[in-house]
């Protein structure tokens, strides 16, 4: 199958599992292993005020764990415009939580299917974009801020994130993606000093093809760069050094890799390591420091199983003392 026959299928999938959940009320779990749990995009925020983890992705529901072994959920925490853009039941994709200056906000990609924004070599585009919600507590409700939008509406956006940047202005990084531009980029945007809006225009960091350890097939079966960016997350090496993870494809295999910034900054320019970060079939991953201050990487494993895919939460340990990113084993906790 091409890479962007499978890139199709798999959205379709989620789009297919997502829909199927719109509009239920979630059955409560209690006690769930972290490995029994189905979830796409983990990501988990380790917080202080409650001696509690958050744990959220893909479909927008939140997972609560006091020990990161048995986890409570899925809690639907949300509480979007339906007069909005993103119309009354949106899908909600790679959600993320940040706590920045004494409130909780929830970064997150948006899809109303019933807008279409674009038709690209036969795909129909729907509306998707990077939005941010606010709280006061961390297990919500996430309610909308100042503006309608943050992103350009004719463009579809995925997986924004937060990173404070030298300047010590806010930004959001995320994916332009590749299904309109036909080489996915990662690109930043100002935000308000409340995460309210976005101030000014995206900047481009890196494309795709950029990565030299990712690859796919293209109509004539010749190897060449992949097209998609997925997935970015930002963080700081002990001797101070700006990293990023990030995910792609090695043809049919998910793949996550690694970029450092010669300049320190968001600007870079953005150098990639020529080798993939995470063992194969892993990616969309994160960085946080456990309650007692353990630094540890949430990621999901990636498999086709019967013809459907399954992705599962994982934990891997983390070395970031030095100048690089070292990944070490898996985490149980």
């Amino acid at each position: 199958m091409k890479r962007s026959g499978l890139s199709l299928l798999v959205c379709l999938f989620f789009s297919l599992v997502l829909k199927a959940q719109e509009g239920r009320v979630p059955t409560i779990r209690k006690g769930v292993p972290l490995d029994s749990i189905v979830l796409s995009d983990p990501f988990i925020m380790a917080d202080q005020k409650t001696s509690m983890y958050y744990m959220t992705g893909t479909g927008g529901m939140l997972w609560k764990s006091k020990d990161l072994k048995a986890w409570d959920g899925p809690y639907r925490v949300t509480q979007t415009d339906p007069n909005s853009w993103m119309g009354p039941r949106p899908m909600i994709w790679a959600a993320e939580i940040h706590p920045y200056r004494g409130k909780y906000y929830y970064f997150a990609t948006f899809t109303n299917r019933d807008v279409k924004i674009d038709t690209v070599q036969g795909n129909v585009i729907e509306r998707r974009a990077c939005h941010v919600l606010v709280s006061d507590q961390p297990d919500g409700p996430y309610v909308p801020m100042a503006d309608p939008t943050y992103l350009p509406a004719n463009m579809p956006t995925l997986d924004g994130t937060l990173w404070v940047d030298t300047d010590g202005k806010p930004y959001m990084v995320y994916c332009y993606e590749w299904l309109q531009n036909g080489n996915g980029t990662m690109e930043k945007i100002e935000l308000k000093p409340d995460l309210s809006g976005t101030i000014g225009t995206p900047t481009l960091l890196f494309r795709a093809s950029d990565a030299p350890w990712s690859r796919e097939k293209d109509e004539k079966g010749n190897d060449k760069p992949n097209k998609v960016t997925d997935g970015p997350y930002l963080f700081k090496t002990g001797t101070g050094r700006l990293g990023m993870i990030w995910t792609s494809w090695i043809y049919d295999v998910y793949t996550q890799g690694v970029a450092y910034s010669e300049s320190g900054s968001l600007n870079g320019p953005w150098i990639h390591e020529k080798e993939p970060i995470t063992p194969l079939n892993f990616g969309h991953g994160m960085l946080f420091n456990t309650l007692d201050g353990k630094l540890l990487m949430s990621i999901h494993s990636h498999r086709s199983i019967n013809g459907r895919y399954r992705r599962i939460p994982h934990l891997f340990e983390v070395d970031l003392s030095g100048d690089k990113l070292v990944v070490g084993k898996l985490y149980r906790p």
